[in-house]
């Protein structure tokens, strides 16, 4: 990571923090060991949605206060509490994320002496939105990682332990869920007619000080390359946004969901005009997939692309800089089987224009593994329209997470992620051809796995001695186990042994 990167992230990083835990490529994240199962289907959800574009004639308005009345309710305050090694940094919310450790090292909690609440245990706070009666709600997954216990405070004083229904890293979106009926909701509007100049409001609890509204426009769309998540399509916004607002709502002046708030752009820590939320529409296919089935799944079309300059258009016979162009395509890929070839520009995918190779790289990921797809390209200056079929990504990181004790998680290997083992996870960690399996990729440091010596480069080859060909399987053979003793047969540089990982022996 060189600085300049190292420095963007470090601003980005800064509006995450008051947490529990602060090319056309996809991924599918899955379970490894749910926190909650569920057969739920999308359309049963009765999410509200308001999809008609606001208003934008007329003079402002005098009072957002009937807007505030509306939404505030379902504005909830989300608390978190995680197991670490060390003392808890309660006093400096959010500086317990890893990232901050690639500029303090192992000296930071001694420069910033933290505030002991007993050994091994943090807080963290955010916010989130209540999107369903029945107690689905909307967070940012940076909100909810890695903790043991989710506490959820509504504006009118009662408490709930909420379990995490999923959780995707890739956007930053994680779903919870309480245990209650007729509860207030945010209606959620179609993001795509939101426009640059639209007024908004910011609602959560920044600094832990309370529910608190903030005003704005939308000053940005389609915000990408900011260097926060891999897919990334944000508003832009200068409503104040600060720590603790993450996992908040952003809504238009008809109190409609248009995003959830996620992080700003700033140097003091503060905000400073440059906040980022997750579009509505993104946000609600992702919670759609988690709640349905526990993981994100995307599409994987098999091309490097890159924007078209004004500097290429000419050189591909192109008018005007749009559209992504393809620099690679992988043998064998989608896009290989459709006949695509290095140097055709993508103008249009499904039916819809491609703006550039951001925009592609979400078109892909939002289309399911399988569909047929008309993509139109211009090759040597012709129009040509080809079929290809979405497939998975291979290689997909697959999320093990070990998520609220309440009591319903009856998965094993909790803490593990894991992946399939491809070209790439056998060079990098000298995994010999014949070797086959699910490759860890990490371990929490914390869990029972690492405690049985499971570590990252590691290849599980059978789970309680039924074999493991791939992270799928994986997935499968630990959901709903009948014990919490797992016998894993794994492979590491010494050769093939077995180990019992022991889910009740879990640190903290």
């Amino acid at each position: 990571m060189n600085m300049k990167t190292i420095l963007n992230s470090f601003r980005m990083r800064l509006a995450a923090f008051g947490l529990a835990g602060a090319a056309v490529v996809a991924s599918a994240a899955f379970a490894l060991a749910q926190t909650s199962q569920t057969t739920v289907n999308p359309a049963d959800l009765k999410v509200p949605l308001q999809e008609t574009a606001i208003p934008r004639d007329g003079l402002p308005r005098g009072s957002y206060a009937p807007i505030v009345e509306k939404v505030a309710p379902a504005v909830v305050k989300i608390e978190t509490t995680s197991t670490i090694k060390g003392t808890s940094m309660e006093q400096f919310p959010g500086f317990n994320d890893p990232f901050w450790r690639q500029f303090f090292g192992n000296r930071f909690g001694r420069e910033f002496p933290p505030h002991a609440t007993g050994p091994g245990v943090e807080h963290g706070l955010g916010s989130g939105v209540i999107v369903t009666k029945d107690g689905y709600i909307l967070t940012n997954n940076h909100v909810v990682d890695g903790a043991k216990e989710v506490k959820v405070t509504l504006p009118d004083g009662r408490d709930f332990t909420a379990k995490v229904v999923g959780r995707d890293p890739k956007t930053d979106i994680a779903v919870v869920k309480i245990d209650a009926d007729n509860l207030p909701v945010v209606p959620m509007a179609d993001s795509s007619n939101v426009k640059v100049g639209d007024v908004v409001l910011a609602i959560g609890n920044p600094f832990g000080v309370g529910q608190t509204v903030t005003e704005g426009i939308v000053s940005a769309k389609d915000r990408s390359d900011v260097g926060i998540e891999h897919y990334e399509d944000f508003i832009q916004t200068d409503a104040a946004i600060n720590p603790g607002n993450s996992g908040g709502a952003l809504v238009d002046i008809d109190g409609r969901l248009i995003g959830i708030n996620t992080a700003i752009l700033t140097r003091s820590g503060g905000s400073q005009g440059v906040g980022f939320a997750i579009p509505s529409d993104l946000a609600r296919s992702v919670m759609e997939s988690l709640i349905q089935y526990g993981h994100v799944t995307r599409g994987y079309l098999g091309i490097m692309i890159q924007n078209v300059t004004p500097a290429l258009a000419p050189e591909f016979d192109l008018k005007n800089p749009a559209g992504a162009l393809v620099s690679e395509v992988v043998p064998n890929g989608p896009a290989d089987q459709a006949g695509f070839k290095d140097g055709d520009v993508i103008v249009k995918f499904n039916g819809e224009k491609v703006t550039g190779s951001r925009n592609l790289q979400l078109e892909v990921a939002a289309t399911k593994p399988g569909a047929k797809v008309p993509v139109e390209i211009m090759r040597d200056g012709s129009e040509k329209t080809l079929e290809v079929t979405i497939k998975l990504l291979p290689g997909t990181e697959q999320l093990a997470e070990a998520g609220p004790q309440n009591g319903n998680d009856t998965g094993t290997l909790n803490g593990v992620t894991v992946s399939d083992l491809n070209q790439q996870g056998r060079e990098q960690y000298n995994i010999p051809n014949g070797v086959k399996g699910a490759l860890i990729t990490r371990v929490d440091p914390t869990s029972a796995s690492a405690q049985a010596g499971l570590q990252p480069g590691d290849v599980i080859e059978s789970i309680d001695r039924h074999p493991v060909m791939n992270a799928d399987e994986a997935v499968q053979l630990t959901e709903h186990a009948k014990s919490k003793q797992t016998l894993v047969r794994v492979w590491d540089n010494g050769g093939s042994h077995y180990v019992v990982v022991d889910e009740n022996n879990t640190v903290g």
